[in-house]
């Protein structure tokens, strides 16, 4: 029945006009540059040129780029997926590959274009593997598929859901590479540019078409989009040799599930003179040294221009961003030293024909709207069916799990689930009459639950340094058990969002966490060296959304439940479980 099931269309008549809740960012205040001088003409050449079907860094532009950018010129990384080269690649013993320097740059980075990244430090040998998954559709056939792969490996074999809506394993030897690739496309999935300096994947509303109050069913906008970036899994060379990673997302709900402050391109719902289609933000980003939030553009495209658009900021950004010091080279430097006018002007000169309209005042996403909960049992915009979402414990699977996930999706469902970028899961397409038997199964009576603790059922973490060499702590086990110490002291009235990363990189995204944890080395009461955590406060997300600040710098992690402790009586209204016990008598 579902499978036939209708997209909203993008015109519409019953997207409804919201003229009085306008979404707006602080603006780039950066001046625009003078570019009719010599340097300013300069500074706006390419610096990338087509050679041999590659986008390739051009001779006079070379000079002081960053060692990632040299590995990019001594070897072409997408010749491992479009040219056979990974074919070869697995034929040679790793202690061979290891011996030449181009061979271990294949391994640790090149790979990466494949989505596959070496677990050197932790996991010698294998490999974690990043999906591709728009707007974190997928079905009960891929999550079968992925199963079994993770079961050959043991122990050593997982699963994650990340915070941009997709699936990575771990465990996987390079030697069975091809045939899972293989498996990949015959299931529909794809692991290709997912990596290194790439577009990753296209997140939109997980609720998209069976929500009652979404704005626009987002799944056909991020399809179209993964299917620009990849070449339809082909491999699409004129978008793998950014300067840097590059996020986008299309928003399709009042909630702001997509998190569009932190997206390089976020596709904001506007209506334009009767005309239904996306103001834009552009530039958010994180990164160890800085981190910023989208601005606007000023720039609204009709829905039938999202794909153009998006070609035209990738553009520009791949031919005029800097390839220096790689804590420099995100988008949004460039929009800075361009100024948001500057930067403009490079993306109009980059559509078909050259136009751009500037944005609309008709936003459609109303900013008075208090952000819903996906967990649980709530009614589809279907008559007669529900979704149902699931708590995934800091977004860790094995294969079993996942087994059990594809069987009550087909037993219950239409055999599809979404994938959410808080890590949890969301069973669509429910009959009504088959819920309480849902509730009943054992996976969300016992492990998945869908009526999670407060405080448990905002918690995101990141790998952590169990599996990735850069975190500098262990996240997502410490994570749970603090967690689970705190909730035995103090009784909460509201969710509280915490968010823990293991290094700077903040791939949990601690900025938009209510309380964040950034994994550091600190020193405990004697002096003594340990792994500790840089504490974030006051993080926002939905239409008021905001990036958090530091509170506390260096926390031992042995301090961190008193801490937390003090911060929820504090600032989010917990009492002492002794406390409350007593005004029960």
């Amino acid at each position: 029945m579902f499978s036939s099931l209708k997209f909203l269309t993008p015109s519409s008549p019953s997207i409804p006009s919201t003229k009085n809740h306008r979404l707006r960012a602080i603006p780039s205040a950066s001046p625009i540059p003078c570019l009719d001088t010599e340097a300013g003409v300069l500074r706006l050449e390419p610096r990338v040129e087509e050679r041999k079907g590659y986008w390739v860094l051009k001779e006079q532009f070379r000079e002081g780029v960053n060692p990632q950018e040299k590995l990019k010129l001594a070897k072409e990384p997408m010749e491992l997926a479009m040219e056979g080269g990974i074919e070869d690649l697995v034929k040679i013993p790793l202690e061979e590959i290891e011996k030449s320097k181009l061979g271990k740059d294949d391994i640790d980075v090149r790979l990466k274009w494949l989505g596959l990244f070496h677990r050197r430090k932790h996991q010698y040998g294998r490999f974690m593997m990043r999906l591709k998954l728009p707007n974190g559709v997928t079905t009960s056939s891929q999550t079968r598929f992925l199963a079994s792969v993770i079961k050959r490996y043991g122990k050593e074999g997982c699963a994650d859901v990340t915070t941009r809506q997709n699936w990575q394993i771990r465990g996987v030897e390079l030697t069975h590479v091809p045939e899972i690739i293989d498996g990949l496309n015959q299931v529909g999935l794809t692991s290709l540019q997912s990596g290194m300096d790439n577009v990753r994947n296209p997140v939109g509303n997980p609720l998209a078409g069976i929500d009652p109050e979404e704005i626009v069913d987002t799944r056909p906008y991020t399809n179209l989009l993964s299917q620009l970036i990849t070449g339809n899994s082909r491999g699409n060379p004129a978008f793998t040799n950014l300067p840097r990673k590059w996020n986008v997302c299309v928003v399709g709900s009042h909630d702001l599930f997509e998190h569009p402050h932190i997206n390089d391109l976020a596709y904001m719902p506007a209506m334009k003179n009767g005309r239904f289609g996306f103001n834009l933000l552009v530039g958010g980003f994180f990164s160890p040294k800085r981190c910023a939030e989208a601005v606007p553009l000023n720039a609204w495209v009709a829905a039938d221009d999202l794909i153009p658009v998006c070609r035209a900021v990738l553009e520009a950004y791949r031919d005029l961003g800097t390839r220096g010091n790689r804590q420099r080279t995100r988008m949004m430097w460039l929009i800075d030293e361009l100024g948001v006018e500057g930067f403009r002007s490079e993306v109009v000169k980059r559509m078909p024909n050259k136009e751009l309209e500037r944005s609309s005042n008709e936003d459609l996403v109303q900013k008075q709207w208090e952000r819903r909960d996906y967990l649980g049992v709530h009614p589809q915009k279907q008559s007669g069916y529900s979704f149902v979402g699931l708590h995934v414990p800091v977004g860790r699977l094995q294969a079993d799990d996942m087994d059990e996930l594809a069987r009550l999706a087909d037993d219950y469902g239409s055999g599809e689930l979404r994938l959410t970028v808080e890590q949890n899961i969301i069973i669509p397409n429910v009959k009504n009459s088959k819920i309480d038997s849902f509730l009943e199964e054992p996976l969300p009576k016992n492990r998945f639950s869908p009526v999670p603790p407060l405080l448990m059922r905002g918690l995101v973490a990141c790998t952590g340094n169990q599996f990735c060499g850069q975190a500098i702590i262990e996240t997502k086990a410490r994570a749970m058990k603090i967690t689970e110490e705190v909730e035995r002291l103090v009784a909460m009235t509201q969710p509280v969002r915490m968010h823990w990363t293991g290094c700077p990189n903040t791939c949990a995204q601690v900025q938009v966490a209510d309380i964040g944890f950034m994994g550091c080395m600190a020193r405990d009461k004697n002096g003594k060296i340990c792994e500790g955590a840089d504490i974030f406060l006051g993080g926002r997300i939905g239409s008021d959304s905001h990036l958090g600040e530091i509170y506390k710098k260096a926390v031992p992690c042995k301090d961190l439940v008193a801490l937390v402790v003090d911060i929820l009586i504090n600032h989010f209204g917990a009492v002492h479980r002794e406390r409350e016990e007593e005004g029960g008598d």
